[in-house]
């Protein structure tokens, strides 16, 4: 009864009380008392131990959490550089270990929260930084292995740092790719105007160059945009080549189209080989403009004239022989036109003149001849004046002449009749002139259409009058003519001043005959 608690309250005080009527009922002694007695005292020393030395162990454990807890708070403070944190330990001996514990759990489980937030954050911002890094060395693909956190400093100015240079990488990383855009425009540019294929040129220096799935996909590294640099440099460098190939294949042609006189018609199937003749080489922008089958083109095209040009020379240069010739003959020039000919055919045929410096030579000379036929021209519109004067004048003696050979008739009539001579010259004319108007007023009693002979030969007469007076000009413009250019002034081979000298001695023999007629008159 006495061990069961639901009949009273046991003390050890009842247990000894008990004990002491149990030996008092079997009769132990009092030594045999005393030592168990002194057993009951030891064992509960002993139980007494036990308990406390268990409190004891519990009670530093509870320490050691307590530590624990202190330095793992102190730690993620430290780690998250969250000052707030630090205000939430408690001070020595002002709580019990648990209401220390208890109180420093929340803070703990919410900075674990915070770790665990900010750790990912770290892990996100380092990836992107690895990621970009990757791509700018160019080992993007190996980068695949994940990056290990530095637990020590998740604070936010760390933090901060690593978003700063994220953004540096990221603005970097725009800034290349930009770059490297632009690059791959260029080479899409210069590939078109260079006629070559855009795709097979810009994935040799990057594959993901040609990939068409997304711009951020396209390689950025520092490789690439070297070798994007060499590329862009060298197909510069071909077009510089290639424009200037096609410039001089363009002179060329323009040179032998020139040089033969080539139509118009013929010269436009080359237009786009001739219009970048003169242009610079940032210009050059039409697709094809310097494609490789263009330059063979015009390559073919100038050969082709060449092998024409020697037959094709001997063409232009009669026909500029045959101008210079007609110049001459327009100015009374006599030159020997087959020796001329002659002359070009040899040269041509020997290959020792170049066919430009021929023609430029025949232009030359044709300038030069109608620099003389223009100082000649004055002179020459006299003498044709002259002469169309002498004309008049030579048909004018022979219209007097039948006059003449009509009154000498008349007069051997007359003297028949009357049987002497010289009564008669007297008596039917008083002078020449008279009778030259009896015989035009004859002629043109006498025939139809005889009026405009006499109308002719009025207006002759007044002409005629005037020739000493144009030859005596023309020979003093003849003159000075010869006296400034120190050379004779030929007409069709003959001196001129030969020619108006024969005429005023012709010209004064025929007026000597004439004044012998008046006298036998």
């Amino acid at each position: 009864d006495a061990e069961n608690p639901l009949l009273g309250e046991t003390t050890c005080g009842s247990l000894l009380q008990k004990l002491q009527e149990i030996w008092d009922e079997v009769g132990e002694s009092d030594e045999e008392r005393d030592k168990m007695l002194l057993q009951i005292e030891q064992e509960c020393l002993d139980v007494y131990k036990r308990k406390v030395e268990q409190a004891a162990n519990s009670r530093a454990q509870l320490l050691q959490v307590l530590s624990d807890a202190k330095l793992e708070l102190s730690t993620l403070v430290s780690a998250l550089g969250d000052k707030s944190s630090v205000g939430i330990q408690p001070e020595e001996g002002s709580e019990t270990i648990k209401e220390q514990l208890a109180a420093i759990a929340p803070a703990l489980e919410q900075l674990w929260k915070q770790k665990e937030e900010r750790v990912k954050e770290f892990s996100d911002v380092r990836s992107q930084i690895q990621k970009i890094c990757g791509e700018i060395a160019g080992n993007a693909s190996e980068q695949t292995g994940a990056l290990a956190v530095d637990e020590s400093d998740l604070s936010l100015k760390k933090l901060d740092e690593y978003q700063v240079k994220l953004k540096e990488l990221q603005k970097e990383k725009s800034d290349r790719l930009s770059k490297v855009l632009e690059y791959v425009s260029t080479v899409h540019d210069l590939c078109a105007v260079l006629g070559m294929d855009f795709f097979s040129t810009i994935t040799e220096v990057h594959p993901s160059l040609g990939d068409s799935t997304g711009v951020q996909s396209k390689s950025i590294s520092n490789d690439t945009l070297s070798s994007l640099a060499k590329t862009v440099s060298a197909l510069n460098e071909d077009k510089k080549q290639r424009l200037h190939k096609l410039q001089e294949l363009a002179t060329q042609l323009i040179d032998l189209w020139n040089l033969m006189d080539t139509p118009e018609e013929e010269r436009r199937l080359f237009h786009h080989v001739t219009c970048n003749s003169s242009a610079l080489v940032d210009k050059v922008t039409v697709p094809g403009a310097l494609a490789l089958d263009l330059i063979e083109q015009a390559e073919v095209e100038v050969d082709r004239l060449d092998k024409l040009k020697s037959s094709r020379m001997k063409e232009i240069a009669l026909k500029r022989q045959v101008e210079l010739e007609k110049i001459f003959a327009s100015v009374h020039i006599e030159i020997d036109p087959e020796a001329a000919r002659e002359k070009i055919m040899a040269l041509i045929d020997s290959g020792n003149v170049e066919p430009t410096e021929l023609l430029a030579d025949m232009d030359n000379q044709i300038m030069k001849a109608k620099e003389e036929a223009l100082s000649r021209k004055e002179i020459l519109d006299r003498v044709e004046k002259w002469m169309s004067a002498c004309e008049e004048e030579s048909w004018l003696e022979d219209y007097n002449r039948v006059f003449t050979i009509s009154l000498i008739s008349l007069c051997f009539s007359l003297t028949s009749c009357c049987h002497r001579s010289f009564p008669c010259r007297c008596v039917c004319f008083a002078s020449t002139d008279t009778f030259l108007l009896k015989q035009d007023e004859n002629r043109y009693n006498a025939s139809r259409g005889a009026h405009l002979n006499l109308k002719r030969a009025e207006k002759a007469r007044i002409l005629v009058n005037k020739i000493p007076g144009m030859v005596d000009t023309l020979v003093a413009k003849t003159r000075a003519w010869e006296e400034d250019r120190d050379i004779s002034f030929m007409y069709d081979g003959v001196p001129l001043l030969a020619m108006l000298d024969e005429y005023a001695m012709l010209r004064q023999e025929r007026e000597e005959e004439k004044r012998r007629l008046r006298v036998w008159f």
